[in-house]
């Protein structure tokens, strides 16, 4: 399954600047000053003196079946992003900002309407050959024609990629104003035209030639992948890398249920965990290995933007058109028993799709979001500009009855009537009733108690659980009613909003708008994010958009956590410092002694 979890973000935060012109660069921040000079040595959070070698082993739930992550077939393999380098790379101690990797240099006018890379001379792919200017522009012309749908509207506003010299290339922006795209496309992935040119469309199972610090060196589709560091990487002694990528291996084992997953970690057969669920975080972290203190349980504080996770609600069915019914599923679901029983109270309700951020809608509308919102007010509901967005609350005993009468008010106002105990349309005769699809059999526990509060109420909900490639592909095709997705954000929103959420997104299998949201008005606020000229401008618009999402009720919010959990057999130095945006695992580091003292503790 192709899991956008929230911990795999562009992030952005800082008061707002003017933007400058920047000539020759090593870095650009979306606002203001990087945190880093010309002339740094490393992050703040690596330890530059961490020894490489070793290994360290892995989990993913699930299968694959490709090492091609640029395409819509196939299930790819996890971690592929560390084989391809890009023109530049993230900072994950401060939000937005960007350092140079393959291109040594950024230049940009005032208004950001282009962007011009010089590419390092000693940058390579891994098989010797140097990234060329060619092969730059040949990924972003393949990517948004041939790529994943994602490509083509992250990129779309990219009119054009030309070559201005033997080492640089210039990039030419159209549309409004849109700060971001210099940082956008610095982030792009660059390929060997000469490996790619023929096998780009094909569901891989070779090992693909990449430039980054790992390569892949064995594998077995869909049950493990192991990675070897690439020991003449060009880009090892470069400030950005210092201290990173320290492990000679990497292996990810694939496992099909979680808690044989689990019960493989207690035994030794990978090394690290991330948490994921709070009934497991409280009960079964109890082994001896624990309480030997040969593994360690940490829960690491973070300030990641926590985005939303909820049921998604597919509004191409005809069922769902009407906002009164996707407002009454809202009050049908007991997320205060869910966290006292379920999840040991450790979580947070969702109230926002920028949740954890600044950019989170509270309150009532400013007078700026007035200004964004008032032209659309026929077409919006008027709960938007007189009540702030609240989630239903119940009393944590299971006992729902007060939200279930509100639910069975807004159906029947919807034309949704009670006939022999089943909801019924009062025109057509169809009944209500629904799928909710999952990938994942730990939802069901939570799925199921919904599905019976919506029995109560005279909804037909069936739960099923199906596997992670026909998971995949079925939300590529929106072939579902309701499911489960987890959508990150980002405190710098950009053109990754029109694949969420734009009219045109709408219909294009394999774009992340899985709820269907066909909105001139949500047309409207993603633009002005995009060419927001400032902080304040982009927070407006934010929250702006913010409000028409829940309040057009396309997801039953979930909930939220702000710690990673995080759970390792104690063979690993770690700096001393976490960087606030990330948890930091290419900093690690295999450390002999303690494995050598823990295999002679453990036999």
């Amino acid at each position: 399954m192709r899991i956008f979890l929230s911990f795999i973000f562009f992030l952005f935060f800082s008061n707002s600047f003017a933007i400058e012109k920047l000539e020759n660069a090593n870095s650009i921040s979306m606002h203001g000053i990087p945190k880093y000079g010309d002339d740094f040595k490393n992050f703040d959070y690596v330890n530059i003196n961490a020894k490489k070698g070793g290994k360290i082993r892995l989990h993913q739930i699930g299968s694959f079946d490709t090492l091609n992550n640029f395409i819509l077939k196939g299930s790819p393999a996890a971690n592929l992003s560390q084989v391809h380098d890009s023109l530049l790379t993230k900072s994950y101690d401060e939000p937005f900002t960007m350092y140079g990797l393959i291109a040594e240099s950024i230049t940009v006018p005032e208004d950001r309407s282009w962007a011009t890379f010089k590419i390092r001379k000693e940058a390579k792919f891994h098989d010797g050959s140097p990234i060329r200017v060619e092969d730059v522009i040949w990924t972003l012309n393949t990517l948004k024609t041939k790529g994943h749908p994602f490509f083509k509207f992250y990129y779309g506003n990219v009119k054009s990629a030309k070559k201005i010299g033997d080492n640089e290339v210039k990039f030419v922006f159209q549309g409004e104003r849109n700060l971001e795209l210099p940082l956008i496309i610095g982030q792009m992935k660059i390929l060997s035209k000469k490996y790619w040119a023929n096998k780009f469309e094909d569901v891989l199972l070779d090992k693909p030639i990449g430039s980054g610090p790992y390569r892949i060196k064995s594998f077995k589709a869909g049950r493990t992948i192991e990675f070897e560091r690439v020991d003449n990487y060009w880009g090892k002694e470069l400030s950005v890398n210092k201290g990173r990528f320290n492990f000679d291996k990497i292996i990810i084992e694939y496992f099909r249920d979680a808690t044989v997953a689990l019960e493989a970690f207690k035994s030794g057969d990978y090394d690290f965990r991330l948490e994921n669920q709070a009934k497991r975080w409280a009960n079964a972290y109890n082994f001896k290995a624990i309480e030997n203190g040969y593994v360690k349980k940490d829960s690491v504080k973070h300030e990641i933007p926590t985005g939303m996770q909820g049921f998604f609600i597919n509004t191409r069915k005809e069922i769902f058109k009407d906002r009164n019914v996707r407002k009454a599923l809202n009050y049908a679901f007991d997320f205060e028993w869910t966290n006292k029983i379920l999840f040991f109270n450790q979580y947070i309700r969702t109230a926002s799709f920028f949740s954890n951020s600044d950019l989170a809608s509270s309150e009532l509308p400013s007078k700026k979001e007035l200004e964004l919102l008032g032209p659309f007010k026929d077409q919006l509901p008027n709960d938007i500009f007189n009540i702030p967005y609240k989630n239903p609350i119940n009393d944590g005993s299971g006992e729902i009855r007060k939200n279930l009468r509100i639910a069975d008010k807004l159906l029947y106002d919807a034309g949704w009537i009670i006939k022999n105990g089943k909801r019924i349309n009062k025109d057509s005769g169809l009944p209500l009733k629904f799928t909710i699809l999952l990938v994942s059999p730990e939802f069901e526990r939570i799925a199921l108690p919904y599905a019976r509060n919506l029995k109560k109420i005279g909804i037909e909900a069936k739960v099923r659980t199906v596997d992670s490639a026909q998971y995949e592909r079925r939300l590529e095709n929106f072939s579902f009613d309701m499911t489960v997705v987890s959508l990150g954000q980002s405190l710098s929103p950009g053109n990754e909003q029109r694949d969420f959420w734009n009219s045109n997104s709408a219909e294009i299998g394999g774009s992340r708008n899985y709820t269907g949201v066909s909105s001139q008005v949500v047309d409207f606020l993603i633009d002005k994010i995009i060419a927001a000229k400032d902080r304040e401008s982009l927070i407006h618009a934010t929250k702006a958009l913010d409000r028409v999402l829940l309040f057009g009720y396309y997801v039953v919010p979930h909930w939220h956590i702000q710690n990673f959990r995080i759970a390792y057999w104690d063979k690993f130095g770690k700096p001393e410092i976490n960087p606030k945006y990330d948890l930091g695992i290419d900093t690690w580091w295999y450390d002999s002694t303690k494995v050598k003292l823990l295999e002679t503790v453990i036999k």
